[in-house]
């Protein structure tokens, strides 16, 4: 199984197929060795069984990685086939590869880790936003006027000259609730959704991105943080598609 928690992308699945292909290899291995050769379907059910482990978990840069401790598939196994000893050393070498596969994923999330970070940077906002071809905004509050709409080629243009700005919820709410004499979002601070875009390739996000009202600067919501970036000119322009 995966063992980290971020949207799949090109080079993380590449990643687990190479450790399937390892375990596969391995697993191949120890067939071969065995002068009487176990059912091929009951060695890759005890493969995927011995799979299942106790597990710590812990974050690390935003990513779930879970550390593997008590091999609770290779207790359910041993429960299953010590009735005979014969079947429990015919298949002992594929449950414990199975928990062992569980450290190979472990290892292959903490090496990418750093390697998703480098090749796809938090600070750029490219990483969420690709193809701006047939983008489009949706207004989704009142605030939103109906009669703009987004200008394609100016936010191609600036889309790698955007800077990284902090995320300031609170600052912003009580901006809102003070515009608003206290009536809770009336004043909208980013009152558009920018569509028919998507993250970069092979960065596996599927973010929402809102587009603030002077048109100047957009909020990215991923599944675990919030970024904001602003440009010079507004990407925002008067008229209708």
């Amino acid at each position: 199984m995966f063992q980290f928690d971020m949207p799949l992308d090109a080079v993380s699945v590449g990643l687990d197929m190479l450790v399937w292909l390892v375990i596969g290899l391995a697993a191949y291995r120890y067939y071969r060795k065995k002068e009487v050769k176990p059912r091929v379907w009951k060695v890759l059910l005890v493969l995927v069984v011995g799979q299942f482990a106790f597990t710590i978990n812990r974050d690390f840069a935003g990513t779930l990685v879970k550390f593997p401790v008590l091999p609770l598939g290779v207790w359910i196994m041993y429960g299953f086939l010590s009735r005979s000893e014969d079947r429990w050393e015919k298949y002992r070498p594929f449950a414990w590869l199975g928990f062992s596969s569980s450290f190979l994923f472990m290892i292959a999330s903490l090496v990418w880790i750093p390697f998703y970070s480098t090749v796809y940077p938090a600070s750029d906002p490219t990483t969420y936003i690709g193809n701006v071809s047939k983008a489009s905004i949706v207004s989704i509050h009142p605030t939103g006027r109906d009669d703009r709409m987004l200008d394609r080629d100016g936010l191609k243009e600036q889309l790698p000259f955007m800077k990284q700005n902090e995320v300031d919820s609170d600052g912003w709410y009580e901006e809102m609730h003070n515009e608003s004499d206290g009536e809770r979002n009336k004043n909208e601070r980013f009152p558009y959704v920018l569509q028919n875009v998507s993250s970069a390739w092979g960065s596996g996000g599927n973010p929402v991105v809102y587009v603030e009202k002077d048109g100047k600067g957009i909020l990215v919501t991923t599944f675990r943080e919030q970024y904001y970036y602003r440009c010079e000119e507004s990407i925002l322009e008067e008229g209708s598609e």
